[in-house]
C-alpha cells in the first residue's frame, strides 16, 4: 500500500498525467492500495480566508471518475475531488478499481471558512474493497477522535485519510520540518491508528498552492502507531508492505481497544 505527497492545480489535464504516473510507479511496486491528495482532481482552495474561488465540481457518476477508475485498474485508488450535486460543492473522495466506484466520503468538518465554499457531508461509513474493509476521511476529519472511531466500529480496518494539510498561518517556521502544524498532522495520524488499532493511510498535498505552504508528509502507519514508510516534508511516496488481517490480530490479541470499550460509562455514542 501507498500514500502519496503531491502537488495539484487547477490544470485538470496535468492532474490526471501526474495520477497516471503514480498509479504507474505503485504498480511498478507492487502496490495494491493507493492514497491520493485531498483535491487530486482539480486542486484546493487558493486561501483559507474565504475569498478564494473552489475548484472546479465533478459528478461522482461523470467522465472524470471514469478516468479515474480507468487508470486505476486492478488497484484500488482513493483520491479527493470536488463533488458537484444539485447545486452544491462538496470536498470529497472516492475509491474506485476498475470495476467503477467502491465508496464515497464527503468532508464533515470545516476548518476556518472552508464552509463558504464547500457544503457539509454527514456521516462515516466503512465499505469492503478487494484490499479489505475502508474506511475515508478528508484532512480536519481526523482531528475528531469520533470520526475514526465510527469507521472502526463498522469494521474498518484501514482508513485512507487524504488532506491538502498546510503550515501554520501565523509565525510559520521557515524550516517546515519544525511546523507546529506539521507536528499536529503527524500526531493525528499516529494517534488515531493507535487508539483503534488500525492500518492508517495519510495523502497529502506537496509544495504551494496560493497563499498556502503543504506539509507533505504522506504515511503508512501500523496498527500500533508506528510510522512504516513515511515522505517527510517532501513529494513523494510512502510505500509499506504488510499483511492487514494479521497486523490487526497482532495489535488485538492482548489490549483490544474497540473490544474493552465501556461506552456506558462515556455518555455519547461512540
Amino acid at each position: 500500500m501507498a500514500a502519496v505527497a503531491a502537488n495539484f492545480d487547477r490544470d485538470l489535464e496535468a492532474d490526471f498525467e501526474r495520477v497516471a504516473a503514480l498509479i504507474a510507479d505503485a504498480r511498478q511496486a507492487g502496490v495494491q492500495l493507493l492514497a491520493l491528495p485531498e483535491g487530486a482532481l482539480g486542486g484546493y482552495l487558493l486561501s483559507l480566508d474565504g475569498t478564494a474561488e473552489p475548484p472546479p465540481a465533478f459528478d461522482v457518476d461523470g467522465p472524470e471518475i471514469q478516468r479515474l477508475a480507468a487508470l486505476a485498474g486492478d488497484m484500488v485508488v482513493v483520491a479527493g475531488y470536488a463533488e458537484g450535486v444539485d447545486g452544491l460543492i462538496y470536498n470529497s473522495a472516492v475509491c474506485v478499481t476498475g470495476d467503477g466506484v467502491l465508496g464515497r466520503h464527503r468532508k464533515v468538518h470545516q476548518p476556518l471558512r472552508e464552509d463558504e465554499h464547500y457544503a457539509a457531508g454527514s456521516s462515516f461509513a466503512a465499505f469492503d474493497t478487494p484490499v479489505g474493509r475502508l474506511g475515508m476521511m478528508i484532512c480536519y476529519d481526523k482531528a475528531f477522535p469520533e470520526a475514526a472511531r465510527a469507521l472502526a466500529l463498522d469494521g474498518a480496518q484501514i482508513i485512507v485519510c487524504v488532506s491538502a494539510w498546510p503550515g501554520a498561518r501565523t509565525n510559520p517556521d521557515p524550516d517546515l520540518s519544525k511546523d507546529r502544524w506539521k507536528r499536529r498532522f503527524d500526531l493525528f495520524d499516529r494517534a488515531r491508528a493507535l487508539e483503534n488499532q488500525v492500518v492508517w493511510l495519510s495523502a497529502n498535498q506537496s509544495g504551494t498552492f496560493g497563499s498556502l505552504r503543504f506539509v507533505a508528509s504522506a504515511k503508512v502507519v501500523d496498527p500500533g502507531g508506528e510510522v512504516l514508510a513515511d515522505t517527510g516534508v517532501a513529494a513523494g511516496m510512502a510505500i509499506a508492505e504488510l499483511d492487514v488481517a494479521e497486523a490487526l490480530q497482532l495489535a488485538r490479541r492482548s489490549m483490544g481497544h474497540l473490544r474493552d470499550r465501556r461506552p456506558e460509562t462515556y455518555g455519547v455514542a461512540v
